[in-house]
């Protein structure tokens, strides 16, 4: 077990620290996601994505320097990129509270043992519909089956599963309630997630609001078919908590209807070594160069660009960003 001596914490006038931690293992992705990329092109790796080894120095320097408790694996794609192995085995090493991973699930069959064997026991997994041709649609990759055969894996494997869904109008509405449903009988919790005004949808207003489904608009369609009461959820939460008696529950990550900036405790790493402390913040601080450093050298500047990166968040609501999410991960 790696332990780090404590050190003091960077706060906020609102209090907020970053405790949360979401590393883009790659911008690859083998998926085109419509709300994702508008051209329907795969994204690449970076020809100067970090190496594994980087990337675990800088999951250990900033645990020291910002006090970072729990990490989210992301993308792009995290089960396509080759440092997976490396960075996984050495990152588990770090003593962190909590390890957990978010992919599309198209690969998750094939990494399963790996994720157990390093002690994942979390995961989100995106699936926006259960219909085989609209998935195609928006994934613009991928199949269905095999996404839904690796989450039937996962679960029998005892992990803790959230499946993702971004309700689009016009696209996958219809879906709502059969995901759902499958989500419920499954044990699984089901996230919506408001469509974010991210890369192309933040410079294309009237794209974001053709397609927008707010919080209020879903509850509305669960109603007839559900009864649900607001459950309890951490102070520095992303989604409402709703919980369906006898069945389980289900989540709003209310991006546009209820913000949550006031509370937020993320701070995100990019492949190529850029922190970014907030999605609605153009500005973003290159560590790249500090991971090659002693661990001396290296932690003063590394606090003195953490506080920038918290100054960057939102006092009260996002307003957008031009950002490729799948740049630097959910």
């Amino acid at each position: 077990m790696y332990h780090m001596p404590e050190r003091p914490m960077i706060v906020d006038r609102q209090g907020r620290r970053f405790r949360n931690l979401r590393i883009s293992l790659t911008a690859a992705c083998n998926y085109a996601c419509t709300y994702c990329v508008p051209d329907g092109k795969r994204l690449v790796a970076a020809q100067d994505e970090l190496s594994a080894e980087a990337m675990v120095r800088g999951v250990a320097y900033l645990i020291e320097a910002a006090g970072i408790e729990r990490l989210r694996i992301t993308g792009g794609e995290p089960l396509v990129s080759p440092k997976l192995d490396p960075f996984l085995r050495e990152v588990s090493k770090l003593g962190l509270e909590d390890i957990s991973l978010t992919s599309n699930g198209q690969l998750l069959s094939r990494k399963l043992p790996l994720l157990l064997d390093c002690g994942i026991r979390r995961l989100n997994i995106s699936l926006d519909t259960l219909d085989a041709d609209e998935f195609r649609g928006i994934a613009r990759g991928g199949d269905l089956a095999t996404v839904l055969k690796g989450l039937e894996e996962a679960r029998a494997a005892g992990l803790k599963i959230k499946v993702n869904m971004v309700p689009l109008r016009g696209k996958n509405l219809d879906q709502v309630l059969p995901l759902l449903d499958y989500c419920l009988e499954n044990g699984f919790e089901l996230r919506f997630i408001e469509l974010m005004r991210m890369g192309h949808l933040a410079r294309d207003p009237n794209a974001f609001h053709q397609q927008f489904v707010g919080l209020e608009e879903l509850l509305a369609l669960i109603r007839p078919h559900h009864e649900f009461v607001q459950a309890a959820a951490p102070l520095d939460a992303t989604a409402l908590r709703y919980r369906v008696p006898g069945a389980g529950h289900f989540g709003v990550i209310a991006n546009e209807s209820v913000p949550f900036c006031r509370t937020c405790s993320r701070l995100r790493l990019s492949s190529t070594g850029w922190l970014h402390g907030c999605l609605s913040s153009s500005n973003r601080h290159y560590v790249g160069d500090l991971l090659e450093k002693p661990r001396h050298q290296a932690l003063p500047a590394l606090q003195r660009l953490l506080v920038k990166a918290l100054a960057d968040k939102q006092d009260l609501a996002f307003s957008g960003g031009v950002t490729v999410m799948k740049i630097i991960g959910g």
